[in-house]
């Protein structure tokens, strides 16, 4: 088969977000200050690379908090979010809890508790069984009810149709979370919803990005692991705007049939993906004679988030000791 891809389009933004940065850091400099091992419920960030050279370093990942952690265990909490519950089991087993939750997570957490204190269904928009929909849903699970698709909402029933408000998921689609409000505000027109949008900036970006590039492509590959919730969205946008499209994990799962015929290949990465890996794909087709690469740039940006408290003050400590 001969090789014909001559370009390639990189998108900008791509990859780490400020909540991830934010998250991966926390493990290494808990690693760096406390010593390993550092205990982590779930994956830090979704992405398998990332994971596996944390657990190089000496973190050990747990899926529960009472799989073998030691009692008063340096014990990090992931990016995306965990319960009240979890809280109150990581005290009661007087483990030193590090919380990474991402800030933008943690603002819809914090906008189920005000909804349901102030008496409303909330209507919560995400994946069931992703960690930050049960997180979310742990801070009032007697008051939220989750949809997916504007088919649930059609079957949705709620006590009080004046008594409604929507939060959603940071990662989710942003056209299909469009329609799925606006679908809501149809069946209750008194609804409420969050100041500010729910889905978080890197999402929205990364979508704009592939949504722009893909019609310039014969092919998108985009960088980011299967339980990846905004990379599997990056898939979805760039077939919806005209190109093939595949979700890796890393360059050697390419499949050579996917490059048939292909001149111009788009690359993006998911918001837990490190750059390391784009750098290892953009490699592999230079290795293959390709020279002409391009960024694809819609957005700049500049968002960043302090690391935890307890690391800053740890930190701090540390450098004056």
């Amino acid at each position: 088969m001969a090789f014909t891809v001559e370009k390639l389009w990189l998108a900008a933004p791509r990859g780490y977000c400020a909540g991830v940065d934010r998250a991966v850091q926390t493990v290494e400099r808990a690693l760096e200050l406390y010593g390993a091992p550092v205990y982590v419920r779930k994956e830090i960030v979704h992405n398998k690379h990332v994971v596996e050279v944390l657990r190089g370093r000496g973190a050990i990942f747990v899926e529960e908090l009472e799989d073998a952690i030691p009692e008063g265990a340096v014990t990090v909490f992931s990016a995306h979010g965990v319960s009240p519950a979890v809280q109150a089991d990581a005290e009661q087993r007087g483990l030193q809890t590090i919380d990474a939750t991402c800030p933008l997570v943690t603002k819809v957490h914090r906008e189920a508790v005000k909804f349901a204190a102030e008496g409303y269904t909330i209507v919560l928009i995400g994946h069931s069984g992703h960690e930050e929909v049960e997180g979310t849903m742990g801070e009032a699970p007697e008051a939220i009810v989750l949809v997916e698709t504007e088919a649930d909402v059609e079957g949705l029933e709620v006590e009080d149709p004046d008594k409604v408000a929507y939060i959603s998921q940071t990662t989710l689609s942003v056209d299909e979370t469009t329609a799925i409000i606006a679908r809501l505000r149809e069946k209750f027109p008194n609804i409420t919803g969050p100041r500010t949008d729910d889905i978080c900036y890197a999402t929205t970006n990364r979508q704009a990005a592939v949504k722009q590039m893909a019609p310039e492509c014969d092919l998108v590959l985009v960088i980011g692991s299967r339980n990846s919730s905004n990379s599997n969205r990056l898939v979805e946008v760039a077939r919806d705007h005209g190109a093939e499209a595949h979700l890796i994990d890393r360059e050697d799962q390419i499949e050579e049939p996917w490059l048939e015929g292909k001149r111009v290949v788009g690359i993006s990465s998911g918001a837990s993906a490190p750059e390391e890996l784009v750098s290892r794909l953009v490699q592999f087709f230079r290795d293959r004679g390709v020279t002409d690469v391009e960024e694809y740039e819609v957005v700049r940006e500049d968002v960043r988030f302090m690391l935890p408290k307890q690391i800053r003050v740890d930190q701090a400590a540390a450098a004056t000791a």
